[in-house]
């Protein structure tokens, strides 16, 4: 009997850190790579896993009620464009971002909104008191009856508050902060916040109730924690902003219930936090006259044409070495245009210092950006200011060629919206370039890159690669 017994079963180890497990004792851990986090977790029991009762019948997809999905208000018109609606009864939604960011300031304005609208709402603060909370509520105006706040670390005692209270939407600020007991692991650990996350998406989905999680960030910027943590909830939001502007933007990076390519703007202040519906003013600087080494690009931000400047200087090299300084702009991207310039419009900058930066802390990631930045640099090379009112958008090909970019007319409409008097845009496969009107607004095609500086004078050194 006894040997039957042990041929059932056999021991097990287990890290603290990250639940891995292995049948012998390690040091160091072979998933996390964390010193001393293994441990015994005794014996598990050999056999199968047995049927057990359902939690509710299955039934026909056509009688699943759908009404239960729809999308309601947050009360932030930003946050809800992002969502694709607004806010879903038993989703889970995660928002991260780095400290300081203004997280806590945003879902304390969404509990406060949804609170005014007459639907009790709980926020558990982890990382602050609720006399702090209470101190920014008065400055953000968000004091309402119907907003419960409680500031509590302990899992369970967050699972009572939301039996007690029975809110339509739950702010747990941060995942991070909250511990289970009886759970391995310290709270912030991976296994503490899996267990965390878990409990409060079961909750949300029983109950019927939205429940938004605040989540920290690495040094990288990745979401800390494990991976699970974002296949559990059903939205992840990334909150963005420089530390030197006000300026904040929500992207969605998984929406079940949504867009993922959308994008909503912020201005962080003193008294809270605001919707930017047209932030493109806050990226073009207003100079008084023509400046060499600017040009504007108009990229796409999710569904959102957003018209952003490109600032380039170009100067002698100070040292052996020259420098390349970005800001906002991608250093490859940089890289590839330089060469470009050299190989295919005769701008050799190999031996001067180049600076590239935005306007306004924006981050130009897309290829479409290309153009603009080409056409800032041989303006900065030739101290050459670009024509008034000019916007450029286009992919720089290794060849020199330029390529279309998506939603051409989207982009040219916000332009000319904002009164831009010609676009310089990539030319149809087989044309040679050509001059047309869109809302006013002329609109030039190049074919290359020589063509395009050609239009815009900036064709200084293009007898030289032509000659």
């Amino acid at each position: 009997m006894a040997s039957s017994t042990r041929s059932q079963t056999r021991p097990s180890y287990r890290c603290s850190e990250c639940g891995w497990t292995t049948a012998k004792w390690v040091g160091r851990c072979g998933e996390c790579q964390a010193w001393g986090s293994v441990a015994e977790a005794g014996v598990t029991p050999a056999g199968r896993t047995t049927a057990a009762p359902v939690t509710t019948p299955a039934v026909p997809i056509g009688s699943v009620p759908a009404e239960e999905a729809l999308h309601h208000s947050s009360g932030v018109p930003e946050l809800d464009r992002v969502l694709g609606g607004g806010l879903v009864p038993g989703a889970a939604v995660l928002l991260a971002g780095e400290p300081g960011v203004g997280k806590s300031t945003l879902l304390l304005e969404v509990a406060a909104r949804t609170a005014a609208r007459r639907q009790r709402t709980l926020y558990v603060t982890g990382e602050e008191s609720a006399a702090q909370v209470r101190l920014r509520a008065d400055r953000t105006d968000a004091v309402h009856d119907e907003l419960y706040l409680a500031a509590e670390t302990d899992l369970g005692a967050v699972l009572t508050h939301i039996e007690d209270v029975r809110p339509r939407l739950v702010v747990v600020d941060s995942v991070q902060t909250i511990g289970a007991s009886g759970v391995d692991g310290v709270p912030g650990g991976v296994t503490q916040v899996k267990e965390v996350a878990a409990a409060l998406v079961r909750v949300a989905k029983t109950r019927g109730i939205t429940v938004v999680l605040v989540g920290h960030v690495t040094k990288d910027g990745s979401i800390a924690g494990p991976r699970v943590l974002e296949h559990l909830v059903d939205v992840v939001l990334h909150f963005e902003g420089e530390s030197g502007s006000r300026f904040r933007m929500v992207r969605a990076v998984k929406n079940r219930f949504g867009p993922v390519d959308e994008v909503g703007c912020f201005d962080l202040g003193p008294d809270g936090i605001t919707a930017v519906t047209d932030p493109t003013g806050i990226f073009i600087e207003r100079h008084h006259g023509r400046v060499a080494g600017t040009c504007v690009a108009v990229t796409m931000e999710g569904r959102r044409p957003l018209l952003a400047e490109v600032q380039s200087l170009v100067a002698p090299a100070a040292q052996e070495r020259p420098r390349r300084t970005t800001s906002g702009v991608d250093g490859s991207r940089l890289a590839m245009v330089l060469a470009v310039l050299q190989q295919h419009a005769g701008i050799g900058l190999g031996q001067r210092d180049v600076f590239a930066s935005t306007v306004g802390g924006a981050k130009l990631t897309e290829p479409a950006a290309d153009l603009a930045l080409a056409i800032a640099l041989a303006s900065s090379h030739f101290l050459s200011p670009t024509p008034g009112g000019v916007v450029a958008m286009g992919e720089i090909g290794l060849s020199g060629e330029l390529r279309r970019v998506r939603e051409v007319q989207l982009r040219l409409a916000e332009a000319a919206r904002l009164g831009f008097e010609l676009a310089v845009v990539p030319a149809e496969p087989g044309s040679t370039g050509s001059f047309r009107a869109v809302d006013g607004m002329r609109v030039v095609e190049a074919p290359d890159i020589r063509t395009a500086l050609r239009l815009l004078h900036l064709d200084r050194a293009l007898k030289v690669v032509e000659g």
